[in-house]
Parts: structure tokens; C-alpha cells; sequence
């Protein structure tokens, strides 16, 4: 099989894996964390298009959002898709890791401004950049840590 052929068929097995999810959730009652996370990869790409458009951001972080994109387009990555999470895992830490980079930069509000999904989802990815669920992601209030657990 060639390079693009592996790509497709690991393209399809992910929409499918995410389809499961989706449907498993509808089925246990599960509704509303059903749409949210049915959501929650084209918010992503919504949030990179509105960061890439605000003036706010460097231009340096905007070539990090434009890396990104093309390491996720590109068939070529560190660990090949076709491997069974592992190949799926480089591109989500890597994606992690550069989407931390270019928020980071900014206040919590930008991400606030910008993402179009649920609070609930804004709560994950106020986590991802800034390492606490703070009270723009709609948390308690209160600052917790991503790992460990407060005393």
C-alpha cells in the first residue's frame, strides 16, 4: 500500500473510533457530552483560523498555528499513523504542546474570545494552555492543578 492509501485507511479508522465514541455516549444518555465532544475537533480548528486572524498574536506563534496545520496534514510524521494509538498520540502531543506554546502567549481571555464550543471544552483547553481551570474557562474560581491533587 502506498504512503497516501495507509493515510486514508487511518484517516477512515479514526472517524470511525470517533463515530463509536459519539454514538456510545448517545446511547448511555449521555447526550450533551455527546455533542460536545462530536464538537470539540472542528472547535479546535475554528480556534486555530481565529488566532491565526488576531492581531494579537505574534507573528513567530502564528508560524507555530501554521507548523502545526502542516505537520498535521502532511503524511509524514514522527511515529506513522497506521500504528495503532501510538501513531495518533505523537500528532495530539505535539498539537498539545504547540497549542499550549501559542495561548500561552496570550491572556485566558483570548481563549475565551475565540473558542466557540461549550464550557465544558473551553474548561479542557483552558487546562491544556494554562495548566489551571480558571474562572474564564468557567471553573470554580479557584486555580487547580492539571497533575497531582491539592491537599
Amino acid at each position: 500500500m502506498s504512503t497516501l492509501e495507509w493515510t486514508l485507511v487511518g484517516c477512515g479508522g479514526l472517524l470511525l473510533i470517533y463515530l463509536a465514541v459519539v454514538l456510545g455516549l448517545i446511547v448511555v444518555g449521555r447526550r450533551h457530552r455527546a455533542r460536545a465532544f462530536a464538537g470539540f475537533i472542528p472547535h479546535c480548528v475554528v480556534l486555530l483560523r481565529r488566532l491565526l486572524a488576531d492581531s494579537r498574536v505574534s507573528r513567530g506563534r502564528k508560524l507555530i498555528v501554521f507548523g502545526l496545520i502542516a505537520y498535521l496534514v502532511v503524511p509524514i510524521d514522527l511515529v506513522p499513523d497506521f500504528i495503532p494509538v501510538a501513531g495518533q498520540l505523537d500528532d495530539a502531543i505535539i498539537a498539545a504542546i504547540a497549542l499550549r506554546f501559542v495561548l500561552r502567549a496570550g491572556r485566558p481571555e483570548l481563549l475565551k474570545e475565540h473558542w466557540p464550543g461549550p464550557p465544558e471544552s473551553l474548561a479542557v483547553v483552558s487546562r491544556l494552555a494554562y495548566g489551571v481551570e480558571s474562572r474564564v474557562a468557567g471553573g470554580s474560581g479557584r486555580e487547580r492543578p492539571i497533575w497531582g491533587s491539592e491537599s
